[in-house]
């Protein structure tokens, strides 16, 4: 014998049963972890261009864009995608855009991280207003 406590059937069990939970929250959380939420890969038409604020943001969900309208009514638009664990990020606060997985920020009027753990800023988008309606994504 060798002084060593010997592990338990119930303990290896249990390890055995935990380890593919633990390998899928890992995945999860890696960059690029799966097929998660993507920015869009054709134009998308986002509605109003009244409703954006001058000076302000708004966020798109349902398409993961945000569009920012500077003081002179130039349009910026960028994947709200976060560049730390690709999470689809769901919260805009003035022109401040919170990532729900883990808590990065970014500027939606530049793209620029605020706030880590993100290092990347987001993917600046084509974006264009024609007849009071925006449209953003690749080929607008």
């Amino acid at each position: 014998m060798t002084g060593r406590p010997s592990a338990s059937r119930r303990t290896i069990i249990r390890g055995a049963a935990l380890t593919p939970v633990a390998g899928l929250g890992l995945a999860a959380c890696g960059p690029g972890g799966g097929a998660g939420p993507s920015a869009p890969t054709a134009p998308v038409d986002l509605g109003a261009e009244s409703a954006i604020p001058q000076g302000g943001a708004k966020l798109y969900r349902d398409h993961n864009v945000v569009v920012s309208k500077d003081a002179s009514g130039a349009l910026k638009a960028f994947s709200s995608i976060c560049t730390h664990a690709g999470c689809a990020i769901n919260k805009l606060q003035g022109t401040t855009l919170v990532c729900p997985c883990h808590g990065s920020e970014f500027d939606a009027t530049t793209g620029e991280v605020v706030r880590s753990p993100a290092t990347q800023p987001l993917e600046e988008l084509p974006v264009h207003a024609k007849g009071g309606k925006v449209v953003a994504g690749p080929g607008a």
